[in-house]
Parts: C-alpha cells; structure tokens; sequence
C-alpha cells in the first residue's frame, strides 16, 4: 500500500537541491527520510525517477510515493535509557525486558527508537535502515535485555554493521536453560527460517540462513544450566531457536518451550550481557559488560538454594 504526494513547483528564486526542497515541506519529518526516500527511488521528477544530485526549479513536479511504513509517525517519547557507553559516533544502550527495538506499523510507541528519538532526533541518528529504524545497528527482542548498540551517522553504522557481518565485533548472551550438557561447550551450526505454519516463529529448517552459536557451560544444576552464549551471525530469535533445537530451551520462553519453571520472570532469561567493537579510529577496541539482570540473578537464586 503506497501514498502519493504530488508537488508543484513555483515561487523559487533559484533552483534548490531536491532534498533541501522536500525537507520544507510538512509532510515529511526530517532531510535524513527525503534523502532515504531519493535513495530508495520513491521520488520523481517530472515522471522521471530523481537523481540526489537534482536541484528543482519552477514548473516542476515532485513526485513522492511512500510506502506503508513511511505512513507511520514515529513520536520522540522521554523514556529513560540507561546508557552504558558513548562517543560522537556510537552509544551502547541498557534495553530493558518488555521494550521493543523498533516501531512496527501497528506499534509505534514505546519503544527503543522513540527514546534514542527523543534524545538524539533523526538527525543525530543514522537512517541506514530506513525512517523505522533510525540508529539501529542490530536489535534485541522484546523481552532480551541488555547492550545494544546505536549509530549516530551512517559511517559508524557501515562501520558497526561490518564487523557483525565479519565477526570481528564480539556479542555474548547469558540464559538459564533446561537440561544438562555432557560436554563444556560446545557450537550450534543450523539454518534458521521462518515457520512456515506458524509465521511468528522462527526454526531450523533445510533452506534457511547459515546460524552459528557458541555456548559455554558455567554453572550447571539438577535440570538446568547457567550458559554464556556467542553469536556469529545474527537471525531472528536465533540463540531462542537454537537452544530449543538441542534440547534445552530456555527458560520462560512461551514461544520456543512448553516446559514450567517454578519463578516467573518476564518472559525468557535472556540477556545480552556483553559487547565488543572497534571503535570508528580503529585504534580502541571497546569491551562493556553488564551484571546479570534481576530476572536472571532471581532464577539463579531459586537454583543455587534448592537444586544444586
């Protein structure tokens, strides 16, 4: 479902960059979205698709087609962030559990972005990812929490987005899962896709994305285990699906495990506990952990008093 915006041309006393031009009109938030919209070839000029180099003048006529997503109003909100690092390129952010990272067409507040929004704007963020996304690197579902990180430009996104696809940059997971491993540690290599029955969950199916997941072994009771986890690449619920894959699903997990626990939690424990990149200089590498969240340090205390 697409929108048309159609604009006119007149009263110019010189010609002005097509996007400088667009950014004035109200229908559109920021220069940052027009020149996404450019990019994405949604703007037209006298039928033509526009060039970012365009500089419109009297008598023509702009042309934008926006698509659902650019529909939807994204309001800043002044919601608290806890944030662990930052510099004029890049801030690391606590997410907490029961936030999602970005709006969707039915959820636009809330959220991570409408924080990072209000505190940053669009123009302290990069748009990479589209107006949906402004600053978001990599995402966290909606009961992860933990380190997360956000570009302020669109170079230190390039830059952050290359070592994930590299794996030069380091993200660790801490989970309370069921079952007992034989071995220490070990590495999880299936392919993730969606599940073509139940559409809101993802599964290891023969077709779907290479997925790679470390995991570690370090505190194991009668039925369940304290694990760090390593990813090495970065699909959908990933560690989620592949810990259910192999049999020890995590913890108050309702999508991916059917098992009870006796303390409840909000939602899978699950957190993202540790992060390391190279900053944009490429002379420091930063390396931030956090402490375990309170729903992992309660599940742990029920296990360390009565099933060890």
């Amino acid at each position: 479902m697409t929108k048309k915006y159609v604009f006119s041309v007149q009263s110019l006393n010189e010609p002005m960059r097509l996007d400088a031009f667009l950014s004035k009109q109200q229908e559109f938030s920021s220069r940052s979205q027009v020149q996404n919209l450019i990019d994405k070839k949604q703007v037209y000029v006298n039928s033509k698709i526009a060039k970012p180099s365009y500089k419109v003048k009297n008598d023509d006529e702009v042309c934008v087609e926006l698509s659902e997503e650019f529909n939807v109003i994204i309001p800043p909100e002044n919601i608290y962030i806890e944030i662990v690092y930052e510099d004029e390129n890049v801030a690391v952010i606590n997410k907490p559990k029961n936030m999602i990272t970005h709006p969707t067409v039915k959820e636009t507040t809330g959220t991570l972005v409408n924080a990072i929004l209000y505190k940053y704007g669009y123009e302290g963020l990069s748009d990479v990812n589209g107006i949906m996304r402004p600053g978001i690197v990599h995402r966290l579902d909606r009961n992860t929490s933990g380190l997360i990180m956000i570009a302020k430009n669109n170079t230190a996104h390039e830059f952050l987005a290359e070592q994930i696809r590299t794996k030069s940059a380091k993200r660790k997971y801490l989970a309370v899962v069921h079952g007992n491993f034989e071995q220490n540690s070990g590495i999880i290599d299936a392919p993730i896709s969606r599940n073509p029955s139940k559409p809101e969950k993802m599964g290891v199916f023969d077709g779907g994305k290479q997925a790679i997941t470390y995991y570690k072994v370090l505190e194991q009771f009668k039925g369940f285990s304290y694990i760090e986890l390593e990813l090495k690449t970065g699909r959908t619920h990933q560690i989620r699906v592949h810990m259910s894959h192999i049999g020890h699903p995590i913890v108050n997990d309702s999508l991916y495990n059917k098992n009870p626990f006796k303390v409840k939690t909000t939602q899978q424990v699950l957190q993202s506990y540790s992060l390391q990149f190279a900053t944009l200089n490429k002379n420091d590498i930063i390396s931030l952990e956090i402490k375990p969240d309170s729903d992992i340090e309660k599940v742990l205390k029920y296990l360390r008093s009565n099933q060890k």
